[in-house]
């Protein structure tokens, strides 16, 4: 299992008293490099609903220097349709890990927890979509053996420019 400089990491499934924690992180971890919605305001709306539920999610945990354990990140996967002729295909709807836990393993680690998971249910695919100027998320996916298989050129406006959404996949065969 992939550590934190000192501290091990460990994937979970997430459970309905993650809400919280995990509201808080995707609101710190908003950024224009990735959202396509605007920055969430007060009264946040809830971190689970109908569509969002916590067996969805995966949940990291990387141990602090005072010794508790808290979410350093989570991974959305889903089947990205309800067809059943698309029953065999993952696909990642967000990523978001901690700034104290970048740079940590945690992403990565996500990942690998994701095409597991992913395997275990039977799929054999995964994909998934980032925007084309988060050149460090590309990386990342690249590095984990996802493949650009498609380009939406200027599919989002945003900031004030045109954005690319990039879609992304790869096998899930080991």
């Amino acid at each position: 299992m992939p550590e934190t400089r000192t501290h091990p990491i460990h994937v979970r499934p997430a459970v309905l008293a993650d809400e919280a924690a995990l509201g808080e992180l995707d609101r710190a971890t908003w950024s224009t490099l990735h959202a396509v919605t605007p920055r969430p305001q007060p009264p946040y709306n809830p971190f689970f609903d109908e569509r969002h539920r916590p067996e969805d999610f995966l949940v990291a945990e990387a141990g602090e220097d005072g010794g508790e354990s808290r979410p350093a990140g989570y991974l959305r996967l889903v089947p990205p349709t309800p067809l059943a002729c698309n029953t065999h295909v993952r696909q990642i709807q967000g990523l978001a890990v901690a700034d104290r836990a970048r740079g940590r393993g945690v992403a990565r680690t996500l990942l690998r927890a994701a095409f597991e998971a992913a395997r275990g249910d039977g799929a054999n695919r995964m994909t998934l979509r980032v925007l084309g100027h988060n050149a460090p998320a590309r990386a990342l996916y690249e590095s984990e053996g996802f493949v650009v298989e498609g380009v939406l050129p200027g599919e989002f406006f945003l900031h004030g420019r045109y954005v690319d959404d990039v879609m992304m996949g790869r096998s899930l065969a080991p």
